[in-house]
């Protein structure tokens, strides 16, 4: 998984119930909208998210429609999964044991 997919799941996942559009995804996950796109269609897909537009005229409010995106129940778990599959896995590469508390030895 790379760290673009773990900073955007790691956003969801500050508040798994709150629907974000993109560029408030943007922001708390540090990255450019053209790297969150494909990973927010990537995980639409496979059922982790879901989106639909505001409820606006455009017209009236300047501004195009925003796309909300929230975690599935599912989408949750799996993210959570995925999140600690991640940290384990870096963790073997790096050689890093847990310690006290979690920490590394």
């Amino acid at each position: 998984m790379t760290i673009p997919t773990q900073l955007v799941l790691r956003a969801f996942l500050e508040d798994p119930t709150r629907e974000m559009y993109g560029l408030e995804i943007c922001e708390a996950a540090g990255l450019a909208s053209g790297t969150i796109h494909p990973i927010l269609a990537r995980f639409e897909g496979v059922g982790w998210l879901e989106s639909q537009f505001e409820e606006i005229d455009p017209s009236e409010q300047g501004r195009p429609r925003r796309r909300y995106y929230h975690l599935t129940p599912d989408g949750i778990e799996q993210a959570r999964l995925a999140l600690a599959n991640a940290h384990t896995k870096v963790g073997r590469i790096l050689g890093v044991r847990p310690g006290v508390a979690g920490g590394a030895l």
